[in-house]
């Protein structure tokens, strides 16, 4: 069975149909472990806030994500393949703030943000305030992949990161088709526009100067902040090791024309690197929540660094409370709005069931202060991925509680796996 971990703090309620364990501060737990026949593994999630009426629709998109990535594995794909596959079928979602439906900006065009990270060749693709292009992460793996050949003519550097028009044009100038803005929008995004809009003329009106009352300003915060946040990320590991991560997002609602969140920031939306000399665990990071916070604080590369040591929970509760909640960079904030998935990989070398199987073991954490997270993970061994709705408990305030779960998994791989092997 799977191993459910929880901040002692926090109280979480029974979920995935397993066992929940309560971690003390020291974080000593007896772990479970589940073994499986093949080692690809996918792991998803979208921290903000996720309506009761709209779970099972969130968890309907998980699934087929996860579905389509281990398909993927399944036929030999590499991690980095998967994780974008993954992501486009968030992005052609609907009640996903990513690609189709974007929240929209001020002017009411849509402007996405995308990246994509190999753990094997720590190249790293992306693309900020990109319109008319229905899935962002194509255009972020085509330039990661572009990258990978080497030097253009005249031995100029290829980009990894555009924005904008350059960024448009690009994608179609290397084979990915547009899209108008216009039939990006959906029903549900035109309808939160409007009403933004009106809130926020009127509250324009009411404002006179600096009379606005610090009720009507934290009532707008609640109205138009977490559930806006709901960007969406993937972290993939896959037959041979490799790790790799992804992020999408259209980001805040009505932000300024030409604003470029965390999801396409380096270190800061996702983060992905193999295990080498120096590093023993291979990692996988993606993040959702407000980027202005995830920007200044670097979480996702934060995060990866804090799994190197030995206790990937503890590791994880101290990034999220000393590097985020708590960081120095964000004293100024009263709420600090983020979520986190992490993956993490090591060789188990003091179990192997024979000579030709060996053992690896896979910890899979999340954490938010969102009100809500929704994740989802799969196997290639499981016929059907498993959802999850994590949420902050009654009274918990979001930006100021934490939530962290996860589960540890073993699974069984053939010899010729290196988790431990120097990078290339």
């Amino acid at each position: 069975s799977w191993s459910v971990i929880q901040h002692s703090e926090i109280t979480v309620s029974q979920s995935m149909g397993v066992q929940n364990v309560k971690a003390t501060q020291s974080s000593q737990l007896s772990l479970l472990y589940k073994w499986l026949n093949s080692f690809p593994f996918l792991f998803l999630s979208g921290a903000g806030y996720h309506s009761e009426s709209k779970a099972k629709e969130y968890k309907h998109v998980c699934k087929r994500a996860c579905q389509r990535a281990v398909d993927r594995l399944k036929a030999g794909a590499f991690a980095v393949e998967a994780v974008a596959a993954a992501l486009v079928e968030l992005e052609d979602s609907p009640f996903t703030n990513a690609g189709m439906g974007s929240n929209l900006n001020l002017s009411g065009e849509i402007e996405c943000d995308a990246s994509i990270m190999d753990g094997k060749s720590l190249h790293y693709g992306a693309v900020g305030a990109i319109s008319g292009i229905k899935n962002p992460v194509l255009v972020a793996n085509r330039l990661l992949n572009e990258a990978q050949k080497g030097k253009l003519s005249a031995g100029r550097i290829p980009p990894c990161f555009l924005v904008g028009q350059g960024a448009h044009d690009w994608a179609v100038t290397h084979g990915i088709p547009p899209c108008p803005s216009e039939k990006m929008a959906t029903k549900f995004s035109l309808s939160a526009y409007k009403r933004n809009k009106r809130k926020m003329e009127l509250a324009e009106k009411m404002d006179t100067g600096h009379n606005q009352t610090k009720k009507r300003r934290q009532s707008s915060e609640n109205e138009n902040g977490s559930g806006c946040l709901d960007t969406v990320g993937a972290i993939v590991v896959d037959q041979e090791g490799n790790v790799a991560a992804a992020v999408s997002s259209g980001g805040l609602a009505m932000k300024h024309p030409g604003r470029v969140g965390q999801a396409a920031h380096y270190g800061c939306g996702c983060w992905a690197e193999n295990a080498c000399n120096m590093n023993p665990y291979s990692t996988a990071v993606s993040t959702s929540g407000c980027g202005e916070h995830l920007i200044r604080t670097m979480l996702a590369r934060e995060c990866s660094a804090a799994m190197q040591s030995e206790d990937a929970h503890q590791a994880l509760l101290e990034a999220m409370q000393h590097k985020f909640i708590s960081s120095p960079f964000l004293a100024s904030e009263d709420r600090v709005l983020g979520g986190v998935i992490v993956l993490r990989c090591c060789r188990c070398v003091e179990a192997q069931p024979s000579q030709d199987i060996q053992g690896a073991l896979v910890e899979f954490l999340w954490s938010h202060t969102t009100e809500s997270m929704c994740v989802g993970y799969m196997s290639a061994q499981d016929s059907k991925a498993k959802t999850h709705i994590s949420r902050l408990p009654p009274g918990a305030v979001p930006g100021q509680s934490l939530a962290i779960e996860g589960g540890v998994c073993r699974l069984m791989i053939s010899p010729g796996f290196r988790l431990d092997a120097p990078l290339p």
